[in-house]
This record gives C-alpha cells, sequence and structure tokens, in this order.
C-alpha cells in the first residue's frame, strides 16, 4: 500500500511539475519581444533550482534558511519587475484553444466575420492586410500598433480600413477571437524572385508569413482581388465562400499547411 501510495505521490509531484514548465516555456514564448526579459527569467528559474539541487545534495542548512526566507521576496519583485510581461503571459494562457473550448467561444464566428467584411473591401476597392495569428506569437507587431483587444465584428473590420481612417495604413492583427490590434507593420519580403507588380500589402504578407506561422489576407486596392499567404506562399482566392474555406482548414487545424503557388498580384 505504501509502494502504491509512493508512486502516487511521484506522479502527482511529475504532473505538476510538467505543467509548471510548460506553462513557463508558453510565457517565454508569447514574451519573445524582449530578449532582455527572456534571458533574465530563464537565469532566475535556473539559479533557483541549481540551488535548490545543491542544497538538497549536500545538506547546507544555513544556505537552506537563507534559500527559504529570500525566495518568496525575490518571487515578488519579480512579479513587480515583470508585470506587463505577466499579464500578456495570462492572457496568452487563457486564449488557450483548450480554454477557449470551455469558455464556449467560437472561432467560426470570427472567420464568418472576417469574410464578410473581406468581401465587403473587395467589393469597394479599398486595400486591407489581416493576418491570424497561430503558434508563433505576434505580440513585437501588435505593441507596435494600436492595441485595439475589442471583438471581431464586420463592421469595426469595415472601418478600419476606410481610406478617411486614421489607421487604414498597416495590418490588423487578429488574435483568435479577438481584434488585437490595427496599424501594425510587418516586415517587407525580399524574396528576390517574387513579381514586381507585388505591392506593400502584398510584400508585408510574404514577409510576416515567412517569419511566422501566421495566416494573412489582404485585399489589393487597385482590382479589389482577394489573396491568402501562407508559409510564405501567396495565392488568390476566388469570393469570401472560398477564403472562409481556406481560413477554417488554416486556422481551425482541419489540415497543417496551406500549399500555395506564388501569383502576380497588382500594385496595392
Amino acid at each position: 500500500m505504501g509502494t502504491l501510495r509512493d508512486i502516487l505521490a511521484a506522479g502527482i509531484e511529475i504532473a505538476v511539475l510538467w505543467f509548471a514548465i510548460y506553462v513557463l516555456l508558453r510565457f517565454v514564448r508569447a514574451t519573445r519581444g524582449s530578449g532582455f526579459v527572456r534571458g533574465l527569467l530563464i537565469l532566475f528559474v535556473f539559479f533557483a533550482v541549481v540551488l535548490r539541487l545543491a542544497i538538497e545534495l549536500f545538506g547546507l542548512q544555513r544556505l537552506e534558511f537563507v534559500y527559504g526566507g529570500s525566495l518568496s521576496t525575490l518571487v515578488i519583485v519579480a512579479a513587480i519587475l515583470f508585470q506587463p510581461e505577466l499579464r500578456r503571459g495570462i492572457a496568452r494562457l487563457g486564449e488557450h484553444p483548450l480554454v477557449q473550448r470551455f469558455s464556449g467561444s467560437s472561432p467560426t464566428e470570427t472567420v464568418g466575420e472576417v469574410g464578410r467584411a473581406v468581401a465587403w473591401l473587395s467589393q469597394n476597392r479599398l486595400g486591407a492586410l489581416l493576418a491570424f495569428e497561430r503558434e508563433d506569437s505576434l505580440e513585437t507587431y501588435v505593441e507596435g500598433g494600436v492595441v485595439l483587444d475589442a471583438r471581431v465584428d464586420r463592421l469595426l473590420l469595415e472601418s478600419i480600413f476606410q481610406r478617411t481612417s486614421p489607421l487604414h495604413d498597416g495590418a490588423v492583427v487578429l488574435r483568435r477571437e479577438r481584434v488585437a490590434a490595427a496599424a501594425c507593420l510587418f516586415p517587407l519580403s525580399d524574396n528576390p524572385e517574387l513579381s514586381k507588380s507585388l505591392g506593400t500589402r502584398h510584400r508585408a504578407a510574404l514577409g510576416l508569413t515567412e517569419e511566422t506561422d501566421a495566416v494573412a489576407v489582404v485585399v489589393s486596392e487597385e482590382s479589389g482581388a482577394i489573396s491568402l499567404a501562407v508559409r510564405g506562399k501567396l495565392e488568390p482566392v476566388e469570393g469570401a465562400r472560398d477564403l472562409e474555406g481556406e481560413l477554417r482548414r488554416a486556422i481551425l487545424g482541419r489540415r497543417r499547411r496551406v500549399e500555395a503557388r506564388v501569383v502576380p498580384a497588382p500594385v496595392s
């Protein structure tokens, strides 16, 4: 009985440690925009673990007394210093697909709202660039834009890309069921094989998808043509219905990647 209890206790400890390490790694990944914060956090955790192992192995009682008394203080100091990063990390944890599933949110509704907005923008030949965040964090680009954190709504997206809107220059970052930010700037692709006819929006969509696993939607201002960028490739989309189908497969994980071919696009 004692052996079974020991095995159960060890299993619980391993599960708790695994979950703590998983949360820590997710948090570090979400704060990749700050190398200093990430490095300092990893150094702090590494130092705490190594010191604890040294205390356990060599029975350093005095050091254990200092360690126990200072650890809580260091945790409080770290929470104060890393307050913005902790807030973003907790927000990212709340946006995990498992949490979203229990909260009853519907990514399908988001894709539908985006599809209807893009169809209207295309019909009125209003240039637009939208990026869906997937596994790779787009927090760096969100911080560089105008943070909105609003529910995805077609009217909001349509108003952002109106020519008279101060936010129409730049891109919108969509983080699951929220409009994270507008007027975001993405890196332009420097692929020498790209057609010279590609406009800034198309090059920004390709540049972002070359560096991250994001999915980008582009509406050409000249022709109203809709394009989808995935993994550094660009493909045309015939209409809102086809766009919604492609987005569902890419965003909702119904296929692991979208095969696309690079095609010339009008200057946006």
